[in-house]
């Protein structure tokens, strides 16, 4: 079987995290201050990524960050930093977020491409042009941005108790992308993804991919939800996958309903990787090519979106 760009990508991952570490210098500009009250915005997986690092900053003490779609970023309130997580750098609802906040607020921006708008609209911008993509589907951009993340809280001592370093990611990522995919995951008809805290945006991205690449029928909760109606489609042939450490007694009730319970050591970015192969596994059982994902394209540029 050909190997598709998507999967080539996915494998890339620890080496573009380790280079986005090793280049934090180069970035920073573009990064929240300490103590400096900040939004972070984003749409689809860039959103994602800014509701998991929303909740890592504020957690590691390094300041109150919200996270937001970029269509329902809240004019009405005042943050010291606003920061746009946009791959393409062409993302229509972003470009009028920042468009509109332009002299009112310092913003930054991170994004693949140095040649498109966001480079005018943001007033700082860490271009990841190394971790760009080939593909529809997002990947590796979008988890290299949040180990930028990762590796600017580790620098200013700011990383939530517990959690490892961006090299530590990176080595549980190639034992991830070394793993195989357990047969009763590959061949699942559903699939529910859970987190808790900075998890829960990974959840959600996870669920996501098996969407975009694979039309796969996938919802994704808070952990402590998912008690509270979720688990009522739980069962055989369906798998409840947990980012990081699960409440106390879920895993025990997943297997009551006879649910098949996905759950790893890895750090969790590093089980992100392990749901990028899912969804590139399960399109490629059902025939479809995740390089080109039905209904979707690089960039979402819509024209009656104006600042």
């Amino acid at each position: 079987m050909t190997t598709t760009r998507t999967a080539v990508e996915i494998a890339s991952q620890p080496a573009t995290w380790r280079q986005a570490a090793r280049t934090l210098s180069q970035h920073v500009a573009a990064l929240p201050r300490r103590g400096e009250r900040v939004a972070v915005i984003g749409c689809g997986t860039s959103w994602f990524m800014a509701l998991a690092y929303a909740e890592l900053r504020e957690s590691g003490g390094h300041g109150e960050t919200d996270a937001f779609a970029a269509s329902e970023f809240p004019y009405g309130r005042r943050y010291d930093r606003v920061v746009a997580i946009t791959r393409s750098g062409t993302t229509s609802e972003v470009l009028a977020v920042l468009s509109r906040l332009r002299g009112t607020v310092p913003t930054g921006a991170i994004t693949a491409d140095p040649t498109t708008p966001v480079m005018d609209l943001a007033d700082e911008v860490a271009v990841l042009d190394f971790a760009d993509e080939e593909s529809v589907v997002q990947t590796r951009f979008a988890t290299t941005v949040l180990a930028l993340f990762r590796a600017h809280l580790e620098a200013e001592d700011a990383l939530p108790e517990g959690l490892g370093t961006v090299e530590d990611a990176a080595r549980d990522a190639e034992q991830a992308l070394g793993s195989p995919l357990d047969e009763s995951v590959r061949t699942a008809e559903q699939f529910t993804f859970l987190g808790t805290g900075w998890t829960y945006g990974l959840a959600l991205e996870a669920g996501l991919k098996m969407r975009e690449a694979a039309g796969a029928w996938t919802e994704a909760y808070p952990a402590m939800e998912y008690r509270h109606g979720p688990i009522s489609i739980t069962g055989p042939g369906r798998v409840t996958w947990g980012f990081g450490a699960l409440p106390a007694g879920l895993a025990d009730d997943v297997r009551k309903v006879g649910g098949t319970l996905a759950e790893s050591d890895l750090d969790p970015l590093a089980d992100l990787v392990r749901a990028q192969r899912l969804a590139v596994a399960v399109a490629e059982a059902q025939g479809l090519n995740p390089d080109t994902p039905r209904n979707l394209t690089r960039s979402v540029v819509l024209s009656d979106v104006h600042a």
